[in-house]
């Protein structure tokens, strides 16, 4: 197995594409890996042909991004700092580099390396309608729990005029057996009254 092909195997190009100055980029040193050549190979192809790689397809990140980045580890001990600050790819400047890197298995790379910036790009916008419709959701749910606040309320409210209407019926029938029954002086008979009867 060609050395390129088993690093790009053992290493995840996912992992090695880094968010800088809001874009998805890949830094040199791990694209160089991938290809299976020196860091300053690739970058001495990219500055023959320069003129192919405008600013939005690759920029130099400055010593304050590599220190915040923590992308590159910098060692401040003598001897081990960098001497030239990495170069960034962007999607564009790595298609781009199929056009320096000629190879078929920079070719197989570069292909493996743009599909993964295309399902990065894809996950992204997925989770973005995904956190779309959650949002919709959560308002939704929001919408039905005060209203379900207000539905109880009115319960409330109206089982407590029903319970007032309920108690008012029963006082009034009360009212109504005690005046029926305090009521005992005797009647007169309804009829005609017969010259026999006194």
């Amino acid at each position: 197995m060609e050395k390129g092909k088993k690093e790009l195997t053992d290493i995840s190009i996912e992992t090695l594409i880094y968010e800088i100055r809001g874009q998805k980029v890949m830094l040199d040193k791990d694209l160089a890996k991938l290809y299976g050549v020196e860091t300053k190979v690739l970058n001495q192809a990219v500055k023959r042909n320069i003129n192919r790689f405008p600013e939005d397809f690759m920029f130099q990140l400055t010593h304050e991004e590599c220190l915040r980045s923590q992308i590159v580890t910098l060692n401040t001990r003598q001897g081990h700092h960098l001497k030239y600050m990495p170069y960034a790819f962007t999607e564009q400047g790595v298609a781009m580099l199929s056009s320096v890197l000629k190879s078929d298995s920079a070719i197989e790379i570069n292909i493996r390396i743009i599909r993964t910036f295309v399902f990065i790009r894809k996950s992204i916008y997925t989770s973005q309608i995904l956190n779309a419709e959650l949002e919709v959701i959560k308002s939704k749910l929001e919408l039905l729990e005060r209203n379900d606040e207000e539905n109880l309320a009115a319960i409330n409210d109206v089982s407590e005029d029903v319970r007032k209407e309920i108690d008012t019926i029963y006082q009034a029938i009360a009212a109504l057996a005690v005046n029926t029954s305090s009521d005992s002086t005797p009647r007169k008979k309804i009829g005609f009254k017969s010259q026999n009867s006194k």
